[in-house]
């Protein structure tokens, strides 16, 4: 039997703190992180270079403290060693699974993990290991969505794949609007002019400025990161402009 060839090389997986947190209105799931490890697992047996930016909202978000009065600079920071948690709890379980995995650091906890340096990542990837980049981008006033668009480009990833609870770019949020209809293909420049809340503005920019392409898709679903790397159609896409076909397109008819 053929083993199905990947067709991205290197990725980089970005996982949101909410993703993390299963039922629960708070924290940590391990067996949340167990299911997400066995699906990261999957990929990395098809030979693929995995990379991760996780984010720290099952714990903290810095900008939602900062606007219930605590400084801004302060809250983010807080933030981000809610990161370094989420990093340290998925390396256990993913090195329970096999996987040899590192976590790098954005602001410096040597007695927990590696500082961010660019080239050790990059050698970690080349030897099969699974990278965790955690604690944002080191500064206050960046979300974790800017810092997988900069590790994105850094390490020279082929694809941003962005894990969500949803699975796919609505027109609006379909949790609350029942008429939402899903995007299965848009521009950066689609996204902005619409204001479609996946990643911050800072991110999709960087993104577009450098072609570095998108997928959004439900991790909810099994199996739906391997899809993903194998190339079948799974959740949304946001390309270039000379790679879109046309106007923003859905499942069913496009979206004027």
């Amino acid at each position: 039997m053929t083993t199905p060839r990947p067709i991205y090389r290197r990725i980089l997986l970005k996982l949101s703190g909410e993703v993390l947190m299963g039922e629960q209105s708070y924290g940590i799931d391990p067996q949340v992180f167990r299911t997400i490890a066995e699906e990261i697992k999957e990929v990395y047996l098809l030979g693929v270079q995995i990379a991760i930016v996780i984010g720290g909202g099952n714990i903290i978000r810095g900008i939602e403290a900062s606007a219930q009065g605590m400084d801004r600079t302060s809250a983010d920071h807080m933030g981000m060693l809610a990161t370094v948690i989420n990093a340290l709890a998925l390396q256990d379980a993913l090195e329970k699974l096999g996987v040899p995995t590192r976590v790098q650091t954005a602001i410096e906890i040597r007695a927990v993990a590696e500082p961010f340096i660019l080239r050790r990542a990059i050698r970690h990837l080349e030897k099969g290991r699974v990278v965790i980049f955690a604690a944002g981008t080191g500064n206050p006033y960046f979300s974790t969505d800017s810092a997988a668009a900069l590790r994105a480009l850094e390490i020279k990833a082929d694809v941003i794949l962005k894990a969500t609870k949803v699975d796919g770019i609505y027109t609006a949020d379909p949790a609350i609007y029942k008429d939402a209809v899903k995007l299965d293909e848009l521009t950066y420049f689609n996204v902005l002019e619409r204001g479609l809340k996946i990643m911050d503005a800072s991110a999709i920019t960087l993104c577009m400025d450098n072609a570095m392409p998108i997928i959004v898709f439900n991790l909810k679903v099994p199996g739906n990161i391997r899809r993903v790397v194998l190339g079948e159609k799974v959740g949304s896409r946001v390309v270039p402009e000379s790679v879109a076909v046309g106007r923003p397109s859905t499942s069913e008819e496009r979206v004027r």
